[in-house]
């Protein structure tokens, strides 16, 4: 029996290579060349379409940690990543081409995978990992619609920034949600006229994103970036995501004349959602611009905002930690698709798709890699259930347990938990 895999992204190619790697025959299917994306511009499979950086390499970086784990559990993208890099500074920068080249290169002679060219408009019988990512077709779209339910898939994303909350200055904030002054609903970053106006003139001018042609879309009014939101007029904030209506400064009992609003993110509340203020700033000029809320002048961000087409599905609601669908055992997801957002970590949930498929096959039980790991902590965020899903980067804000100031003992912990799972898993495919 074979496993079939849709999507020839990275989740896609790493599901399909670990699987094949413990002697699982793979059906691979890509539409291109049949069908492009807007987006795509060659055949090869794991074509990079934005930036050619796999971020930093470095372990004090979640980024760096996620990768390092990714290569001790054997990732065909990360070693062939590290084998066509190029001079990138602190990143992991790789030759778009010779790196794309070469997956396809070794997926097409493995011989355990048989690549098909053509669009997928349904879900094929048997086990299949669904890893199509953020530009997923309309036909096999309306397919996850009808197994997923078209309440639990999305579009487009609406992302606000998330600031770590050990980087706010709390003498500059205040909890409390309008109308009730004792509540800790929201952490309330009050502004005086003069800091609004310096505020908004920097916004409206400050740099954003280039878009794609296939991204210039009429924006939602529910989603508005906040710089187009300003460009209505200097008052439209202060009516908006901004508007201090109901909200008594706690240290001036007085009402501020502008409030920006932070929500918690985690039960633990390590994380902070900017509410409202989904952007298309560049993550530069968000750094720059944010940083003029008195509150969050020394603030460090866990990830920024962001508006993009991408085809995402409400994971906690939809999938159990094994990435299967709930209501069909038969059918797993990877990558994009499930809410992660990046390179390397639809690398990781693609690995993790195709460890659980391939132990699904044999009979055997798929144990989620621990929560104190990069990989582990992706997997958690995905399938725990939130009541505002979005997609989220791999961030030190989602490991177990993880404290700042203790940042070297949780990456050892991190590595270590992580060979350990490596071996449990080995352990499980050599009984096979």
């Amino acid at each position: 029996m074979d496993i079939k895999v849709i999507g020839g992204g990275l989740a896609g190619v790493e599901a399909a290579y670990q699987i094949a790697q413990k002697g699982i025959p793979v059906v691979l299917y890509e539409m291109r060349p049949e069908v492009f994306t807007p987006a795509h511009k060659t055949s090869f499979l794991s074509e990079l379409v934005c930036s050619n950086s796999l971020k930093s390499k470095e372990f004090s970086n979640a980024h760096g940690l996620l990768k390092e784990e990714l290569r001790g559990l054997g990732s065909i993208i990360i070693r062939i990543a590290d084998s066509t890099s190029i001079p990138g500074g602190k990143a992991l920068v790789v030759d778009r081409n010779r790196f794309s080249e070469a997956i396809t290169k070794e997926i097409e002679s493995h011989p355990l995978i048989r690549i098909i060219r053509k669009e997928i408009s349904d879900i094929p019988a048997g086990v299949t990992i669904i890893a199509t990512g953020p530009l997923t077709g309309d036909s096999l779209s309306q397919k996850i619609k009808e197994i997923a339910g078209s309440e639990n898939l999305s579009f487009f994303d609406a992302i606000s920034p998330i600031v770590d909350s050990e980087t706010i200055d709390m003498n500059k904030c205040f909890f409390g949600s309008r109308y009730i002054a004792d509540a800790d609903d929201y952490l309330n970053c009050p502004l005086t006229e003069e800091e609004y106006n310096v505020f908004y003139d920097a916004l409206i001018k400050a740099e954003r994103v280039n878009l794609r042609e296939f991204e210039k879309i009429p924006y939602f009014e529910g989603c508005l970036p906040i710089e187009i939101m300003a460009e209505r007029g200097k008052q439209t904030l202060l009516f908006g995501p901004m508007k201090p209506v109901g909200i008594i400064d706690g240290h001036t009992g007085q009402r501020p004349f502008a409030v920006i609003q932070l929500r918690r993110e985690d039960s633990a509340g390590r994380m902070y959602n900017i509410v409202g203020f989904q952007t298309k700033l560049t993550y530069i000029e968000q750094d720059r611009v944010l940083r003029l809320i008195p509150a969050l002048k020394n603030a460090s961000f866990f990830r920024y905002g962001s508006i993009h087409r991408n085809t995402y599905i409400n994971s906690p609601s939809v999938i159990n930690d094994n990435l299967q669908l709930k209501d069909n055992d038969n059918i797993f997801f990877a990558g994009q698709i499930t809410g992660v957002e990046g390179y390397v970590e639809s690398t990781a949930i693609g690995f993790i798709a195709g460890i659980a498929a391939s132990l699904f096959c044999a009979g055997k039980r798929f144990v989620p890699p621990p929560g104190e790991t990069c990989t582990g902590a992706l997997l958690h965020y995905i399938t725990t259930p939130v009541k505002n899903f979005q997609p989220m980067n791999i961030n030190f804000g989602l490991i177990k347990n993880y404290n700042k100031r203790e940042k070297d003992r949780v990456i050892l912990k991190a590595l270590s938990s992580i060979a350990e799972w490596k071996k449990h898993i080995d352990d499980q495919i050599n009984s096979l």
